[in-house]
């Protein structure tokens, strides 16, 4: 009987100080190596300047709308825009994202208009877009169970050899599944072309992390299913879009999957049903407010001449014409046939599933003869 014991590139310990390419000030890190990833180029970080602007406007006119009754429910994703869009923005059109529920600012960096991202939120579709021409998942609400279906389709491409990896996003309470488990050892096993973005924004809707992880960081966790694991500062987009991209790169290059955490904050409640005064201290979050993943870019790009006052007018007025669909969008009025719940169920309707219908289908026809609604 022999026992395998794996040799040469086995993965180690990451480093506990996140990589930071761009700090607090807005000035370049002190590393001058920029912890061996690339510094994006000028092009590169206004793009994300701009992306994280008008993704923001957007979010917070969303939770307008959301306070308003106008939708059922809303995670905001306020202060997380340097994780999402930084990551979002490493991948390529041919890669896929697979999105949770938070991340719809993500869905903005892939290109899907909104009109198409509210028909879930309002409870019209499952998903209002076409994944397959976005190369992007419906948004997950189930914890985790993202992480799995982008092994699969990572899995599935490099049997293929088609040219394409696999984003997943997941939080700090995902991490804590069985699912993320299952995904982290098949991922690693399999080899495959995947990036696990764990964005540790610090609660699991009210349970803060050191009531469900010992671990001393998450980015730990990717040493005990044998792949390199990150610890990043989730409010620098540079040093986000860098490490993913880096790691997207080793991923399509046969290297296998990558964990990355991202160090990062919640600035808005879990959802607008919750109440987060009951579980921590607005000092913590006015500490992270001055963390800012937007202002922090935009001091760097001003003191470095990247970023003038014709730039900013330009996105504002970008950012305001988005908030302004937003509204219409969320404010315009749908008309839904409940029958369509039984399409796409199957390829080939099952009986069950026609007795249903026709079931509903007599139910909807007595109510409206009983109201009149078609007279």
């Amino acid at each position: 009987m022999s026992v395998d014991f794996r040799r040469g590139d086995l993965p180690t310990l990451p480093d506990s100080a996140p990589v930071t390419l761009i700090d607090d000030e807005g000035h370049r890190a002190a590393d001058a190596r920029d912890g061996g990833f690339d510094f994006p180029g000028a092009d590169e970080l206004k793009s994300l300047y701009r992306k994280m602007v008008v993704a923001r406007r957007f979010d917070v006119q969303v939770t307008t709308l959301t306070r308003q009754g106008r939708m059922a429910t809303y995670p905001s994703a306020l202060g997380q825009e340097a994780c999402e869009i930084g990551a979002t923005a490493a991948l390529r059109a041919a890669d896929w994202l697979f999105p949770t529920y938070r991340d719809t600012i993500a869905l903005l960096t892939r290109g899907i208009d909104p009109v198409d991202i509210f028909p879930s939120f309002r409870g019209d579709w499952h998903c209002g877009y076409d994944p397959s021409a976005h190369r992007t998942a419906p948004q997950a609400t189930p914890l985790a169970t993202q992480a799995l279906h982008a092994v699969g389709a990572a899995t599935a491409a490099k049997l293929k050899h088609d040219d394409v990896a696999t984003l997943a996003f997941l939080g700090d309470g995902a991490s804590s599944e069985g699912e993320t488990h299952e995904a982290f050892n098949f991922a690693a096993v399999w080899q495959a072309p995947t990036v696990f973005m764990l964005q540790n924004n610090q609660f699991a809707i009210s349970v803060p992390l050191a009531k469900q992880s010992h671990a001393r960081m998450l980015a730990d966790k990717a040493v005990g299913y044998g792949m390199p694991g990150y610890r990043v500062d989730g409010n620098d987009v540079a040093a986000v879009y860098a490490v993913v991209k880096s790691a997207l790169g080793r991923a399509r290059a046969g290297g296998g999957p990558t964990l990355v955490e991202g160090l990062t904050y919640r600035i808005e409640a879990h959802t607008n049903s919750d109440d987060p005064s009951r579980y921590r201290d607005d000092a913590d979050v006015a500490t992270w407010k001055t963390r800012d993943p937007i202002e922090r870019l935009e001091k760097y790009l001003l003191s470095t001449g990247l970023l003038g006052e014709d730039d900013r007018r330009s996105i504002a007025a970008e950012a305001e014409d988005l908030a302004a669909r937003t509204r219409d969008a969320v404010s315009a009025e749908t008309t839904l046939d409940p029958l369509e719940m039984f399409d796409h169920v199957y390829a080939a309707e099952r009986p069950e599933m026609r007795r249903q219908r026709d079931f509903l289908a007599a139910e909807l026809a007595r109510s409206d003869e009983a109201t009149g609604a078609n007279a």
